[in-house]
């Protein structure tokens, strides 16, 4: 069974390494990528942790294959293999930098607590959760957790900087799940609203906080992040924005992959040595990368539905339920898609099946709404990965992380609605 695991992430490795090599150099082996993906997920498909979801996509991917197959409707086999490998691959390359990125363990004694504690911890969260993702969170949570049952005040905090991520980081999976759907947006348009929108659910958050006694701010317990590794984040930005700008038909996503690997590369023989290096890549290749089984088998498997789903659509020449996408139907479009999130379904079916079907919308306001629905979502649905991540970690209610978030995705949604307005009027939709 461990030489199964460690096969599985040597297979994901290779996946990663084609899909960077077929984009630069040599296009005609991107399918492999997909091909090694597959045979990853495979070999651990049993010890994923959403089976049942998974074999229900996949009996509705083959009937609807077999559907449209039957009708003679047209079928991209090849995409229902690729649709989300970019995707995979940023996840990938982004889970490198967690050999780099992640702050030194530290033994704390007592934990800082007030206002400035509160401020220091969110923004840490927030700043290194945008690159090393759900790794920020579980450090930050597991010293609160030491100390005694996460709070009320902890789980805003701990939620909600992280979730707040997916609006505008380029290097969180919702953006690039945004770019694989809708690849024609304005990327300056996307980060510029999404961290005034991060700013806002920060305000929202904050004051939220100060002006309901409940929660005491004086005596909230934080854990803050020291900044000395925050070069990070702002080198890999420099380097993507630099290079997109001399070369900008290049993906960013692609991008992104390439120099995460990169960094790791040559940054991590200056921390550990030349040995050490090579035995912590070889541990996360064998060890680590098989860890994101679950993951891969959902962008996978979601996105092979996208695709069966697209082809009956297509097929049946099914129109959108609105002629026009602009500020009100994004904004009941974002509606549909929190309200899926909360009964369950993961926001990438969501959207990989209404990218399939709408890629003819206006790819920036489309791919602003999923942001939007990722993030505001993915901080109160039960079904989360983040909440599902509190719940089994620290022992935590889905009901009570519900009940505390939910008036904060109502004004969250409002504000979007507002925004959304805004960019469809700027964008003459």
């Amino acid at each position: 069974m461990q030489n199964t695991k460690q096969l599985s992430g040597i297979l994901i490795f290779i996946s990663f390494l084609i899909t960077i090599v077929s984009y630069f150099l040599y296009s005609e082996l991107f399918i492999y990528s997909g091909i090694f993906a597959w045979l990853a997920l495979s070999l651990v498909f049993i010890k994923t942790s959403n089976k049942k979801l998974l074999i229900v996509l996949l009996i509705l991917s083959f009937l609807s294959f077999s559907y449209s197959f039957l009708n003679d409707f047209f079928i991209d086999y090849e995409r229902a293999i690729l649709v989300n490998q970019y995707l995979l691959t940023l996840l990938i390359g982004v889970g490198f930098l967690r050999l780099i990125a992640t702050p030194k363990k530290e033994k704390v004694k007592k934990l800082p607590r007030g206002k400035e504690s509160f401020l220091k911890t969110y923004l840490g969260i927030h700043l290194f959760g945008s690159v090393i993702n759900l790794s920020s969170l579980i450090l930050v949570a597991d010293k609160l957790y030491k100390k005694g049952p996460i709070s009320k005040l902890q789980i805003i905090l701990l939620t909600r900087a992280f979730s707040s991520d997916a609006y505008w980081s380029p290097f969180f999976v919702a953006f690039a799940a945004a770019l694989t759907y809708a690849p024609n947006l304005s990327t300056s348009t996307i980060l510029l609203t999404g961290l005034v929108l991060a700013f806002i659910a920060f305000l929202v958050t904050y004051f939220e906080v100060m002006n309901i006694k409940k929660y005491d701010i004086k005596e909230f317990r934080g854990y803050p992040i020291h900044f000395e590794t925050l070069y990070l984040p702002f080198l890999l930005a420099i380097m993507v924005l630099f290079t997109n700008f001399y070369y900008p038909n290049l993906k960013v996503i692609l991008l992104i992959s390439f120099f995460s690997i990169v960094l790791t590369t040559f940054i991590l023989p200056l921390k550990v040595g030349l040995k050490n290096t090579i035995s912590k890549l070889n541990h996360h290749v064998t060890d680590e990368l098989p860890k994101m089984k679950n993951e891969i088998a959902l962008f996978l498997v979601a996105g092979m539905f996208g695709v069966s789903i697209s082809s009956i659509l297509v097929g049946l020449n099914i129109n959108l339920p609105f002629e026009t996408f602009n500020g009100l139907t994004a904004s009941l479009l974002l509606l549909v898609l929190i309200i899926l999130s909360f009964v369950g379904i993961h926001p990438i079916i969501s959207i990989a099946i209404i990218g399939n079907w709408m890629n003819e919308l206006n790819h920036t306001l489309l791919a602003m709404t999923f942001l939007m629905s990722w993030s505001t979502a993915v901080s109160t649905s039960p079904f989360s990965g983040l909440n599902l991540t509190m719940q089994a970690r620290y022992k935590l209610n889905a009901i009570d992380i519900f009940k505390i978030n939910l008036p904060y995705v109502i004004r969250m949604y409002i504000v979007c609605i507002i925004v959304l307005f805004v960019v469809s009027d700027y964008l003459n939709l």
